[in-house]
């Protein structure tokens, strides 16, 4: 009976950490309508009153997309005597003879091209040392997946007129969301951030995160903080932290978007989690004492420990579902009564919760249309099934930035992908090697659909929808992993 009780401990402590999670997740909804009543004013500077500007664009082997990169900030509405445009360049492959041949097409353009042959520091350390020789006031960045707007500049840089004001971001919006379901479930669950946590946390002057591009900081600002470091993998939100805990302060601007692209294979989705949930891991153990023991507000701090253990979520959702088989048993056999399941139910409220924030989140940005709605319906559930399939991946992920494993930065593969009729399969950065927590991801999905066989035929159903999910999400993320792990 020990066993039973380890594993049902498991249980509730997991449950309990997606309830405070659902918590936070709920005040930052109810900031999030007081955002949307009192939103930030635009501001657009006079021109005499405009500074100089360096446009920071990291680039490393992005030879599908850079083109397009430079053809849209070459079109920035900005005195061209007040703005340069930095392409840090780290590519080891045809992508700088691109870039180069590309750069000819714009004599008049203030481009400024720095080819690393050392990456030392990987994305950090290119732009620490496009730093180093800027001219302009204020940075903007831009990684090579975006469109900017002609107008951010304008309509961003209005905000610095106050002194304390360091980093203004804007929202991204997806170029190639409709191309396949993938990208559909990508988005819906970026939309929730960038609506519902961003508005939710700038609303009530909380931290809030640059988000690594589609953001302009005030240069005096970066180097106040420290600068850029590499000891995590997600630099962007290292900075944040530590500038915001200097007093900094940051706005968030929904109304300008800030077009990208969103991964369209397994593999590159992957690859961006991993680094994300890793990284916001990593900069939970470098930050989170830091910011409980400064004289913060403690809706701050609250949101703060929310934040940077997020990506703990998925480690409660692995360790929820790997318990949840020893506890059918044990209710099979009636070592559990009725009773624990009955109470177990107040934990409901945290998944209702969190379908709130999504349904707010990606309804508001279609005014909660019919089609909206009946769109939210089949998303909500696949993106939750997925999102459990995509847990012991980023629980590993996870795990790893809480132990301190270092690893390199691996970047995310572009694919220049804006309508369904396009090929992904050729392109040269597709992943080959299969990793063996793929194969783990497959047993997964059989050892769930062996359970939802097993309640079926023993008539304990209590369980059943949640393992007919992680069969489905385990399923889908394995088949998904191999299509395109295997292509070449």
């Amino acid at each position: 009976m020990i066993f039973i009780y380890f594993f049902l401990g498991m249980y509730i402590l997991a449950m309990l950490f997606i309830l405070f999670y659902s918590f936070a997740q709920a005040h930052l909804l109810y900031h999030f309508f007081q955002f949307k009543k009192n939103p930030n004013i635009s501001l657009e500077p006079a021109a005499k009153d405009l500074p100089k500007v360096t446009v920071q664009l990291p680039i490393y082997n992005e030879m599908y997309v850079v083109e397009r990169l430079i053809d849209s900030v070459s079109k920035f509405r900005y005195p061209s005597n007040k703005i340069e445009i930095q392409i840090l360049d780290d590519s080891t492959d045809e992508t700088s003879q691109i870039i180069r041949r590309k750069l000819k097409e714009f004599p008049d353009v203030n481009f400024k091209y720095i080819h690393r042959i050392d990456r030392k520091g990987f994305k950090a350390g290119a732009l620490r040392e496009g730093m180093e020789v800027a001219e302009g006031e204020f940075i903007a960045i831009f990684d090579a997946d975006f469109v900017p707007d002609p107008d951010f500049l304008m309509k961003t840089i209005g905000h610095f007129k106050d002194d304390k004001v360091g980093m203004v971001q804007t929202r991204w919006t997806h170029l190639n969301e409709e191309y396949s379901v993938l990208t559909r479930l990508q988005a819906f669950a970026l939309d929730a951030h960038f609506m519902v946590e961003q508005m939710g946390r700038n609303g009530q002057h909380a931290f809030i995160n640059f988000n690594g591009t589609g953001g302009i900081w005030r240069k005096r600002c970066i180097l106040d903080a420290g600068n850029w470091h590499d000891d995590t993998l997600t630099e962007d939100l290292d900075l944040s932290y530590r500038a915001q805990q200097k007093g900094w302060k940051f706005i968030y601007r929904p109304d300008i978007k800030s077009p990208s692209e969103l991964p369209p294979v397994m593999s590159a989705i992957k690859s961006q989690q991993f680094r994300w949930t890793k990284g916001g891991a990593e900069c939970a153990v470098k930050h989170l004492g830091n910011v409980l023991s400064k004289k913060l507000p403690f809706k701050t701090k609250l949101h703060a420990t929310a934040h940077l253990l997020n990506a703990v979520i998925f480690i409660a959702v692995l360790l929820v579902s790997l318990s949840s088989i020893p506890i059918w048993w044990a209710f099979n056999q009636g070592y559990i009564p009725d009773s624990y399941f009955q109470g177990a139910a107040v934990f409901f409220v945290g998944f209702v919760i969190i379908a709130l924030v999504y349904f707010f989140a990606n309804l508001s940005l279609v005014d909660y249309s019919w089609k909206g709605i009946g769109r939210f319906l089949w998303e909500l559930p696949l993106f939750l099934a997925v999102s459990m399939g995509l847990a012991l991946h980023n629980a590993q992920a996870v795990w790893e930035g809480l132990t301190g494993k270092r690893s390199p930065f691996i970047r995310t593969p572009k694919y220049n992908l804006e309508k369904s009729q396009k090929s992904w399969t050729k392109n040269i950065y597709n992943q080959i090697k299969i990793p063996f927590t793929t194969y783990i991801e497959g047993l997964l999905a059989v050892i769930f659909l062996i359970m939802v066989i097993l309640s079926i035929r023993f008539q304990t159903y209590e369980m059943l929808v949640f393992h007919l999910m992680l069969t489905f999400g385990y399923s889908v993320v394995f088949i998904e992993s191999l299509k395109s792990y295997r292509l070449k």
